[in-house]
């Protein structure tokens, strides 16, 4: 099964693909990868968790719109030629998290996006990452996510 067909067995519709918000582009392909810029929780032109975790925002809350990245990232490579059903699988991601000083599970957060990955993608969905609390995000969200996804060549 590809990956269109994976997301509508799951009813799950891909956003519109993410406009570049500065001197970048959102997915670019080079060789077998596509890299793909952090993507905060957008959703419907609104940010589905905002400010540092736990204080803010919960890590529940978090961690749901850690999977909202992974749905715009898959809309930026969709703008891509190929689309997304030349996605084979997931090299690494990178999850920021905006913490509060004494916030250190930032793993349980990046856990959204890793476990929904893997449930896309079985064995293949499986990866390297970071996990990683800062002060603060774009737009004050509490996460952020960038990938490396492999493609057929």
């Amino acid at each position: 099964m590809n990956l269109t067909d994976k997301l509508a067995s799951f009813n799950i519709t891909l956003p519109p693909a993410p406009k570049a918000a500065g001197a970048y582009i959102p997915a670019k392909k080079v060789g077998d990868l596509i890299f793909v810029s952090g993507q905060i929780p957008m959703k419907d032109g609104n940010l589905q968790a905002i400010g540092q975790v736990p204080s803010r925002c919960s890590p529940a809350d978090a961690k749901a719109a850690a999977k909202q990245c992974v749905l715009n990232a898959l809309a930026a490579v969709s703008a891509l030629p190929g689309g997304i059903d030349q996605i084979t699988g997931v090299l690494r991601i990178g999850a920021f998290v905006s913490s509060d000083n004494d916030f250190t599970q930032q793993p349980s957060v990046a856990n959204g996006a890793s476990e929904f990955l893997i449930e896309l993608l079985g064995e293949s969905g499986r990866h390297v990452r970071a996990a990683v609390g800062t002060n603060t995000l774009p737009l004050d969200a509490a996460v952020e996510v960038e990938f490396i996804f492999m493609t057929r060549n």
